[in-house]
């Protein structure tokens, strides 16, 4: 009877009948994840998208991201979410739905932020699904995992950024004193002066973490064509875009991020060999403030694993995050030539220019108030991790987005990934936080060292460019102490530093912004470093 029926039901109505099947399936289950989300706590104001798993929001991120674009592509995702529910303001926190369950969630409220880090830090973290995806690339390091995994990674790290280690600060004079000979411009007779900051910073960042590392840098300020530096830039790179990509990364090759993954960890693994080949008696006895990272992590584990991902992650840390920076900061002095005349007085000042110039300490360093201002003015304006991302761990809420004034709670399911951005919120106008006595106003938006120096402070959570709570970054002692060690070294050495407009260009612009892993240079930042009594020519 039954082959009977099934025999006069014609192939069309099949078809038709599956698909009304799933399609009842598919609104049945969003029904019901509507109604969870509803009862954890809410929703916030929705991106708008056209496609299944929000492809076509997708394409114009990484449209965006080709371009150089994406701080105006967020900025304009958070308009359309205000536009689609007409809102009276641009909301801070808003999401997209890709498909039944897949949910992001956008945020730059502090609060919101705040209970990522710290408030919350149980009910969210890394999770499984940032594990996976990026194993390849990090393994089992301190950036990708949770937990107890996580705990040990921090443990195991932590002693290797005290206060005894970082303050030798000589560690860094030897690659410094090549960068400034760099920054003077071809010696040739027909040589130009102009140099581009940002590829000179980033290759010198890479010299003196590999040396701290592994006792022995890559020397690419002398040899710019390190394979090991293209290796590391090209996977971080194609790291980014795959999670850009999200549900659809799976149809994207990793061919040759494989391949160029390889060639990078045949780099670091005749020196794993190495310092595994040593006894632990002969590990103690190279015991000193001089040894290297790589010594200090073989004293605790013998896993030639867990000591290539915890290289692979101090690595991306120390260099990539202090080359953003120093080019920032660098190509912002080279615009404003009273602040490098005004810092330049206090260097002179404490510790002398010129052939009467003297090394800085750490205390030196510290001291100096107005060179840590340029440097928390930079690290306001150009975070070092513009975007970041969390996922709940379980069912959970985040305390504000949700209700007719964005400040109910929202509800979030577990694995919902949640991305925040530093960036957007240090240069949002809500958050300037400026004093109501103030005598000027200083747009957010812009780098003005002043501000610092003005009685203007941020408030908790306001600002906060090595992250927070718990997972604070271990490493900002050592990465503030490098930038201001740099820029004092290099304005020891030069009187002026001027912009060049980048070629094809009438005038100096603002950077080209570049967001991948952390934020860099997408364009040259191309300036002219001058000693005192030279020109400009």
């Amino acid at each position: 009877m039954i082959e009977e029926l099934l025999s006069g039901i014609s192939p069309s109505r099949t078809v038709l009948g599956v698909s009304l099947a799933l399609f009842i399936v598919f609104w049945v289950m969003k029904l019901r994840v509507a109604h969870q989300i509803q009862s954890l706590g809410g929703k916030s104001p929705e991106i708008p998208t056209h496609l299944p798993v929000a492809a076509d929001f997708i394409f114009r991120s990484l449209k965006a991201a080709k371009k150089n674009q994406d701080l105006a592509f967020w900025q304009k995702a958070f308009v359309n979410a205000q536009q689609a529910h007409k809102l009276p303001s641009v909301p801070y926190t808003a999401e997209i739905n890709q498909l039944i369950s897949n949910r992001l969630v956008f945020t730059i409220d502090p609060e919101n932020i705040k209970a990522l880090l710290t408030g919350q830090f149980n009910d969210f973290g890394k999770g499984e699904t940032f594990h996976r995806e990026w194993r390849e690339f990090l393994g089992d390091s301190i950036f990708a995992t949770d937990g107890e995994m996580w705990s040990a990674s921090r443990h195991l790290i932590r002693p290797m950024f005290t206060r005894d280690r970082i303050v030798d600060t000589e560690i860094f004079e030897t690659n410094v004193q090549k960068l400034i000979r760099l920054f003077g411009g071809s010696a040739a007779p027909n040589g130009t002066k102009i140099v581009d900051v940002g590829g000179l910073y980033f290759r010198y960042t890479l010299d003196a973490s590999t040396d701290y590392l592994l006792g022995k840098g890559t020397d690419s300020l002398e040899n710019p064509t390190t394979r090991f530096a293209e290796a590391f830039r090209y996977v971080q790179s194609r790291q980014a875009q795959y999670f850009r990509m999200g549900p659809l990364s799976g149809f994207f090759s990793r061919r040759k991020f494989r391949e160029e993954l390889k060639i990078m960890d045949d780099f670091l693994q005749p020196y794993i060999e190495t310092v595994l080949s040593l006894t632990p008696e002969e590990l103690e006895k190279k015991l000193s403030k001089r040894d290297t990272f790589l010594d200090a992590l073989a004293r605790f584990t013998r896993d030639p694993r867990v000591l290539r991902d915890q290289l692979v992650a101090v690595l991306l840390a120390g260099r990539d995050t202090t080359a953003g920076t120093l080019s920032f900061c660098t190509f912002e002095l080279a615009r404003n030539q009273d602040v490098v005349a005004k810092l330049r007085e206090e260097i002179a000042e404490r510790l002398g220019v010129g052939a009467d110039a003297k090394i800085p300490t750490y205390a030196d360093l510290k001291e100096m108030k107005y060179l840590n201002a340029v440097i928390n003015e930079t690290l306001r304006v150009y975070p070092v991790v513009p975007f970041n991302v969390r996922y709940s761990l379980h069912d959970t809420t985040l305390p504000r987005g949700g209700g007719p004034d964005g400040r109910s709670p929202i509800g979030i399911r577990g694995e919902t990934r949640v991305v925040y951005s530093t960036m957007l919120m240090q240069r949002d106008p809500a958050f300037c936080d400026q004093p109501p006595n103030a005598e000027r106003y200083y747009d957010p938006a812009k780098w003005i060292p002043e501000r610092w120096t003005s009685g203007w402070q941020p408030k908790p959570w306001h600002f906060i460019p090595f992250n927070g709570g718990p997972r604070i970054c271990i490493g900002q002692q050592f990465a503030m102490l490098e930038m201001c060690y740099t820029i004092v070294r290099i304005l020891q050495a030069y009187e002026k530093i001027v912009a060049v407009p980048r070629s094809g260009h009438d005038k100096v612009e603002d950077p080209v912004l570049q967001f991948e892993v952390t934020l860099s240079p997408g364009a040259e930042m191309n300036c002219v470093f001058l000693r005192k009594g030279e020109g400009n020519s």
